[in-house]
């Protein structure tokens, strides 16, 4: 809840200083909603601060003839006795702090620098847009639709945004190091339930990853690896007998086997124990995986020719997360739309619960990856907030 607590705060403070800075009086700001557990009041208006037991949004209430009775005089510093100008940028600023505060988290994460994935493709499976277009093992992903890529995360966002308009996209190539081609990506076929999961494993677009060993260095909090007691540095060697080589053997199994009691094999400090996990289900596109929430154990050296740094100088990272931040957000609008109209499914709308464990899932992934998922959780917030519809944020 801390993630989305801070989100809230944001918000809800960018509603408060601009009201403040037009004059108008605020009698209340609060985060989340019902009976209050902590309040204070401060400052010359005595502003009641509170936190209240509901932790699923907050609001700003200001002086307002149309909520009751006001003091005369309070007349002029009335919410409503403002200027129109005066009461849009009051409105606007709540969702302006959220994109504010993605622009600053993308800012500091371009400075800083982030280790991505290189966008070097595995083997397609038969049968699928990939295996179609040509695609093999090897191929580095140097742009799409002419526009350059640099990291998988550059070719997922890219693909999904080609996809909602169920356009084809051509992916320049090169292969084995030395000769540049194209790949061109049907498209059209991407269905609504495609979206639900991971999209790209749909049309057999995948990442592909150094073959290592099966053993872990992390598990998720609460996840079915934690239930079953696995632990980091365990080497998983069978699953119900099957003896297991490498970790795509391990996810393979795991996969394969949704909420199915799996006897895993597993050596811990040169002593080999039996223990059974149960993958939780999980939702992708029109199938169900399985999933028990650990991730591999990899050598740095191994990785280096898979890993790129991705970072630049302080102005111009900040003009990046200006751009990424936009980018993101009419993406976010035509998800939205697509929603609206059918073409996409609302189950991609996520409430607070789900947004919530998210973030619990991204902390214990590490800072990027949890700052990574605020940001775009602000944008989202910040997308929703301006829409005309009183009742995402009630008019403060």
């Amino acid at each position: 809840m801390i993630a989305l607590g801070l989100l809230i705060v944001v918000h809800e403070f960018g509603h408060y200083v601009v009201a403040r800075l037009c004059g108008v009086k605020v009698l209340r700001f609060s985060v989340g909603f019902g009976r209050p557990l902590w309040m204070r009041r401060l400052g010359r208006d005595r502003t009641e601060w509170v936190i209240a037991a509901l932790p699923l949004g907050g609001y700003v209430k200001m002086v307002d003839e149309r909520e009751g009775a006001v003091a005369p005089a309070d007349l002029p510093r009335a919410f409503n006795r403002q200027s129109v100008w005066r009461r849009i940028a009051i409105v606007a600023a709540g969702p302006v702090a959220n994109f504010l505060l993605a622009i600053a988290v993308y800012w500091v994460l371009f400075v800083v620098g982030v280790q991505e994935a290189k966008p070097i493709l595995a083997a397609p499976e038969a049968g699928t847009v990939a295996a179609a277009a040509g695609i093999q093992r090897g191929d580095v992903v140097r742009a799409i639709d002419g526009e350059p890529v640099t990291s998988w995360s550059d070719v997922r966002w890219r693909l999904l945004d080609l996809a909602l308009e169920r356009r084809a996209a051509r992916l320049e190539v090169l292969v084995d190091g030395r000769s540049i081609t194209w790949r061109a990506l049907d498209l059209s076929g991407v269905t609504s339930e495609d979206f639900e999961g991971d999209f790209l494993t749909q049309l057999g677009v995948r990442l592909d990853r150094p073959r290592v060993a099966p053993v872990i260095d992390r598990v998720i909090g609460g996840s079915a690896a934690e239930r079953a007691g696995l632990q980091p540095g365990d080497r998983i060697r069978a699953i119900d007998d099957a003896p297991i080589e490498a970790w795509e053997d391990l996810v393979g199994a795991v996969q394969a086997s949704p909420g199915r009691a799996l006897r895993v094999r597993v050596e811990r400090d040169g002593v080999l124990r039996t223990t059974e996990v149960t993958p939780a289900p999980v939702a992708r596109g029109e199938r169900t995986v399985g999933q028990i929430g650990a991730t591999a154990r990899t050598d740095p050296a191994l990785m280096r020719d898979y890993l790129v740094e991705v970072s630049h100088p302080p102005l111009a990272a900040l003009g990046r997360a200006a751009h990424k931040t936009w980018e993101m957000s009419v993406f976010a609008l035509r998800m939205l739309w697509r929603m609206v109209t059918g073409s996409v499914s609302w189950r991609n709308l996520s409430g607070p619960v789900t947004i919530a464990d998210y973030a619990g899932q991204s902390a214990q992934l590490g800072v990027v990856p949890y700052l990574a998922f605020l940001a775009l959780i602000s944008i989202s917030l910040g997308v929703l907030n301006m829409l005309p519809i009183p009742l995402l944020d009630g008019g403060t």
